[in-house]
């Protein structure tokens, strides 16, 4: 979808995100949306697709409880003069999407792939044949669109190609439910991977969390 604009991709990924941690439905905001998510170290989000100075310094004036992320679809550069103390930096983020496609990927050896589905959510597991962990994703579908998540490979088992067997087969799965766009938000070490699987950067994303000094663990 090269024609669709930054802010709907964003309201499409956080549709599909909501689903996939199970978080509470997307306030509509003047600036974008709030989503309570309800971790003790995440309360709540407020995701701003095109983030001006004057919302986001209203938000910052206005937040007084540690676990509040503000996810803002801009450079760094541009939106760390904003915000004030308190404030932390998460790694940079990447806005991505990738057209579907059938795909039949094969297990490397020594591993086992499993992969279910449960509350709208498609889960896939890669463990050692001892049963080890090593790699694992997720992805939740609304309508056309399927949103990638929480895609992970252990330390011990990286280049060994299975976050591309995890993408791979969350992409085709999404393909055989009716699904034709993917969306994520990637990060660095993420983007080279998602990259070569065909997937497209569409916009930065800066991530930053409220944990004032005097609630620093």
């Amino acid at each position: 979808m090269p024609d669709t604009g930054v802010s709907e991709l964003v309201r499409m990924w956080i549709d599909g995100w909501v689903v996939s941690r199970g978080s509470s439905d997307p306030v509509d905001e003047p600036w974008g949306w709030t989503i309570d998510v309800g971790q003790p170290r995440h309360v709540a989000r407020h995701v701003l697709p095109e983030p001006s100075e004057a919302a986001v310094r209203k938000i910052v004036a206005g937040t007084t409880a540690p676990g509040t992320w503000l996810k803002l679809f801009a450079e760094d550069r541009a939106v760390l003069p904003w915000v004030g103390p308190g404030w932390r930096r998460d790694s940079p983020g990447f806005l991505m999407t990738c057209p579907l496609a059938p795909d039949l990927p094969e297990v490397p050896a020594g591993y086992t792939l499993t992969s279910w589905t449960r509350g709208g959510v498609t889960r896939v597991l890669v463990r050692t044949r001892a049963g080890h962990f090593a790699a694992r994703g997720q992805i939740a579908q609304v309508g056309a669109t399927v949103v990638v998540d929480q895609v992970e490979t252990a330390a011990e088992h990286r280049r060994k190609g299975l976050g591309s067997l995890v993408m791979r087969t969350l992409q085709s799965a999404a393909y055989e439910a009716g699904a034709r766009t993917g969306l994520l938000v990637g990060t660095p070490e993420g983007r080279a991977l998602y990259s070569s699987l065909g997937w497209a950067v569409r916009s930065p994303m800066t991530s930053l969390w409220y944990e004032p000094s005097d609630a620093a663990h």
